[in-house]
């Protein structure tokens, strides 16, 4: 039954004013048992101003309108603090108008009206709790939580007090001694990662749950690994500030994903410089729909810009993000804008009429195998429509143009690398004119969960029985998650001074091989079960990647992850003629042409493509 605040206060007024008066009066009757309390005038008085201060100090300390359906220690501490007061000041008026205090009385009534207060809020308490004694389901799963810290008990707490009590925490693990052979909430921390066999065999547990939201990455990979290996299902609970925002539930637990393997720790931008720029201002993102596009708009939307321009050719994809946004941040306008790179009047419009501040530069066409028979859009979309965005920046006198680049433009052996690698030289040459714009590009390496990202493939094939598809056994490649690298891009552009080459540390390269197999023991507990099998490299593909030539490198880092490659020399003109002539030419000569421009004055290392 819901009660209203006023009937709430009257209720809980009335049971502490018999309280007040219990406590007194039998505090007297224990203390001085010959004495008829309902004849001295002296206990009257004191009983009265005792009843009219408790209510005094009761409402200043809100013990009326305290939701005690949650209370804590706090609350008690309260309760503790307001009858405390309420003591003192009734044995003073006890003093100066009645002349005698008797300090005993005055202590047995102080203890029992803490007593009966904090007594009366936990029936309270208890009656709200009363979901937590329900039985649970007979199919309901026994739940062993790693991790007996904050995450934890929140987590434990959560599932007692769900509706629907399909999980059941039985027992916590956790590494701390301290926290050994002690009740959170009734479930029993009951030993460490290194007694997991036995006790899940004690707890008759069906799931694993990872409650340590604040686990480094290296150490949660050792988690995640051990708990596997019981090929028992395991879950990770939200991290802590997703929750706290509003984002996720504390119930909202997920599978284990490869990026909680892959990933790394969580660079830490420059807050306040990055507001300083991107605060109440006009942003525009081509590709805005796609992957990288799309989370470096959630990105930027956390520096409360004026403005987003969300740039693309798919209507669908532009929809979609913008639905999201506008959602998540209706204080920020957001404009769903469909037009094609390739379309430089259209462009110019744009910039014309919205005059962006800082302009991302997303939209490319990435997929090497494609890109490798379809070389002539790879030049239309990735050469042409990145100049056309980048000479419209500097015509509308645009403050910065960051290109998002990619590691296969060093030492290309593709068509789509060479043409991402053009594209770096047209933002190189503009930089070198006399311009207002920044023009720089950022420069990285695999992306997990993008939409050319192998890790859609591989799960798509692991959950339709195998086999898994590696090409190469030794094949390897660098990773990175969506939002890490697109806060980097972020933090990148507001370093520019024009012309670098911004390349961000992609951490170890991984061998694909090994990533097959850590996403079958994810997705399926069982390795041996699925067949990876081996294709062989497809066209146009490398064994391993690489960020910066050996003339580019600069070794110091001048952010973290961020490092700076050294600008080299371009001769703009053989690209326009690439541009100008490329209709004609058949995708071999195309591809021929692209391998001279990137790999001009280096025709030992051209050799070796052809080779």
């Amino acid at each position: 039954m819901k009660l209203s605040i006023k009937t709430r206060f009257g209720i809980f007024m009335l049971i502490d004013s018999i309280i007040v008066l219990t406590a007194i009066f039998l505090s007297t009757l224990i203390i001085q048992p010959t004495m008829d309390v309902f004849l001295s005038q002296t206990l009257m008085i004191s009983a009265a101003i005792m009843l009219i201060t408790h209510h005094i100090f009761a409402t200043m300390f809100h013990l009326y309108d305290r939701a005690w359906g949650v209370a804590s220690i706090r609350e008690l501490v309260v309760i503790a603090i307001a009858v405390t007061l309420t003591i003192i000041v009734t044995m003073i008026f006890q003093k100066f108008i009645l002349g005698n205090v008797v300090i005993r009385v005055m202590f047995l009534t102080w203890l029992l009206h803490i007593i009966m207060i904090g007594g009366s809020r936990f029936v309270v308490r208890m009656w709200t709790d009363r979901d937590h004694l329900r039985m649970p389901s007979r199919k309901a799963k026994h739940v062993l939580i790693v991790g007996a810290g904050q995450g934890g008990t929140m987590l434990a707490k959560n599932l007692l007090h769900m509706d629907e009590r399909e999980l059941i925490p039985s027992a916590f693990i956790d590494d701390d001694i301290a926290k050994q052979n002690i009740r959170i909430h009734g479930v029993p921390v009951v030993g460490q990662l290194e007694n997991l066999e036995q006790i899940i065999e004690k707890y008759h547990i069906d799931e694993i749950i990872i409650a340590i939201p604040s686990l480094t990455v290296k150490k949660r990979k050792k988690v995640v690994e051990t708990c596997n290996a019981t090929n028992l299902p395991v879950k990770i609970m939200p991290k802590i500030e997703d929750i706290f925002t509003g984002k996720l539930q504390v119930s909202d637990i997920r599978e284990i994903e490869i990026e909680d393997l892959l990933g790394r720790e969580p660079v830490q931008l420059d807050i306040s410089g990055l507001q300083n720029i991107l605060a109440n201002e006009t942003i525009m993102v081509t590709g805005a729909g796609g992957s990288i596009g799309s989370e470096i708009c959630r990105q930027l939307s956390k520096f409360n810009p004026k403005r987003i321009l969300l740039v693309g050719h798919g209507e669908f994809s532009i929809y979609t993000i913008y639905m999201e946004l506008h959602k998540q941040y209706p204080e920020i306008e957001y404009l769903q804008i469909i037009g094609d790179v390739k379309d430089k009047r259209r462009m110019a419009s744009i910039v014309e009429k919205y005059r962006p501040k800082i302009i991302y530069h997303a939209a490319a066409h990435k997929y090497v195998p494609i890109m490798e028979e379809n070389g002539h859009e790879a030049i239309k979309n990735n050469v042409i429509g990145t100049r056309n965005v980048a000479e419209v920046a500097r015509d509308y006198e645009v403050d910065t143009f960051v290109l998002i680049s990619t590691d296969k433009a060093v030492n290309p052996t593709n068509v789509m690398g060479a043409s991402k690698r053009v594209a770096e030289m047209i933002v190189q040459s503009l930089s070198r004119q006399e311009s207002k714009t920044k023009f720089v590009a950022v420069r990285f390496g695999n992306v997990l969960g993008s939409r050319g990202s192998v890790i859609p493939l591989f799960t798509k094939q692991i959950r339709s029985g195998g086999p898994v598809t590696v090409t190469h056994r030794d094949m390897t490649r660098y990773f990175m998650t969506i939002p890490e690298a697109s806060r980097l891009v972020i933090q990148a552009g507001s370093l520019a001074r024009g012309g670098e080459i911004f390349v961000l540390d992609m951490g170890e390269q991984v061998k694909i091989v090994d990533l097959a197999k850590n996403m079958i023991k994810l997705l399926s507990n069982e390795e041996d079960g699925i067949e990876i099998k081996y294709t062989g490299l497809r066209k146009g593909e490398k064994m391993y990647e690489e960020l910066l030539n050996e003339d580019e490198i600069h070794p110091e880092q001048i952010y973290e992850k961020i490092y700076i490659g050294k600008t080299t020399n371009v001769d703009i003109g053989v690209i326009t003629r690439l541009t100008e002539e490329f209709h004609d030419l058949t995708q071999a000569q195309l591809k021929e042409r692209l391998m001279e421009i990137v790999y001009e004055g280096k025709p030992e290392l051209l050799e070796k493509i052809d080779a």
